[in-house]
């Protein structure tokens, strides 16, 4: 499962995943649409494509792509190196349009959310060893840091990139 940062505004002027089922169907074929609004589709080398946008507001999307054997065959058949850059090329437009980024500010966006994982994880970690080696911490001051703690964890294990501020809180109490 890929998650891709969408422009501000987007999800709700294009109809949230009603919009996007909809936008799907101009790129790959044999749409369908569940109950919860996630399509499914496929086209070319793209045997499967799944997606919605997700309660943070980014584009979730797992494509399962040919491989081995099979793609050594599609590729050889009359049409399968035209298809195969027709698949390329269709997932590239349907993303760029379905996030409202183009590929370098998709790569620069992945980049940014990467920094503040890092980040955050490299905070938790100082604090912790913070607390170990201080001894004159007081009580309030340990339960606010795993408190914090707490809540960039959660953060990190849903996927979500903590914010700034957050990893500030943390390393502010040391």
């Amino acid at each position: 499962m890929e998650r891709f940062a969408v422009k501000r505004g987007l999800i709700k002027s294009m109809g949230g995943n009603a919009g996007l089922a909809k936008l799907a169907t101009a790129y790959f074929d044999d749409i369908n649409v569940n109950a919860e609004g996630v399509f499914t589709g496929s086209y070319g080398l793209l045997v499967k494509v799944e997606g919605s946008y997700d309660d943070a507001g980014k584009l979730a999307v797992d494509v399962v792509q040919l491989k081995g054997a099979e793609l050594g065959a599609f590729l050889e058949s009359d049409e399968g190196p035209q298809k195969a850059m027709e698949s390329r090329r269709r997932w590239s437009g349907f993303l760029d349009e379905a996030t409202g980024y183009n590929a370098k500010q998709r790569g620069d966006k992945a980049k940014e959310d990467a920094k503040k994982f890092s980040k955050a994880k490299s905070a938790i970690k100082m604090a912790h060893k913070s607390m170990e080696l201080m001894k004159n911490l007081d009580q309030s001051t340990i339960d606010k840091a795993h408190e914090l703690i707490a809540l960039l964890e959660e953060k990190v294990a849903s996927g979500n990139p903590p914010s700034e501020t957050q990893v500030k809180k943390l390393n502010d109490l040391f």
